[in-house]
């Protein structure tokens, strides 16, 4: 047998003792940092999913946190929540300018969220207190995959005119 390879005594089965342990601690160690990494990823994010920030707990939407003060609308599309808000007596705004991000290898929940990250500190100097997710596509040049994230920002107020930044920034 390859006893001199191994530090330690043999097991019957011809494996040297540590390497087991080994085994088993590493795989103890895997169980362990997904079971964390689990409870702390956010909701899933898809097209259609909208984030809001401080007035969704004014109008009643039903919110799950997702990063710092942002929350993910738990409303089945935008139209409902549309519907939802102006019942409230408030107008959603949908800001035409499109802002895109791009990040190289496949779609992952980690990805997405740390686009999405990106997406809202290119939109934070604006002061809409929503972003509504309008685009997640998978591409690959040259072998070399990639994914695009597109997204609006949305505003909701209680008047029908859309307020200037300063009015904005200050509510």
């Amino acid at each position: 047998m390859e006893a001199a390879r191994g530090s330690g005594s043999v097991k019957p089965g011809g494996l040297p003792l540590l390497r087991n342990l080994e085994f088993a601690t590493i795989e103890f160690a895997t169980i362990e940092l997904v079971s964390r990494e689990e409870s702390s990823m956010p909701p899933e994010v898809h097209v259609g999913t909208i984030l809001m920030s401080e007035c969704a707990p004014v109008l009643g939407l039903e919110t799950e946190p997702y990063s710092g003060r942002w929350s993910m609308v738990t409303a089945p599309d935008g139209s409902t929540l549309d519907r939802k808000i102006r019942a409230a007596g408030w107008n959603f705004f949908f800001i035409a300018s499109q802002v895109k991000v791009m990040f190289f290898g496949g779609l992952g929940a980690k990805k997405i969220q740390n686009a999405l990250h990106r997406i809202l500190g290119k939109v934070g100097g604006e002061h809409f207190n929503g972003l509504e997710v309008t685009g997640i596509v998978a591409k690959r040049f040259l072998g070399v995959p990639y994914a695009i994230i597109s997204a609006h920002s949305r505003h909701a107020q209680k008047s029908c005119y859309l307020d200037g930044d300063e009015t904005r920034q200050s509510s």
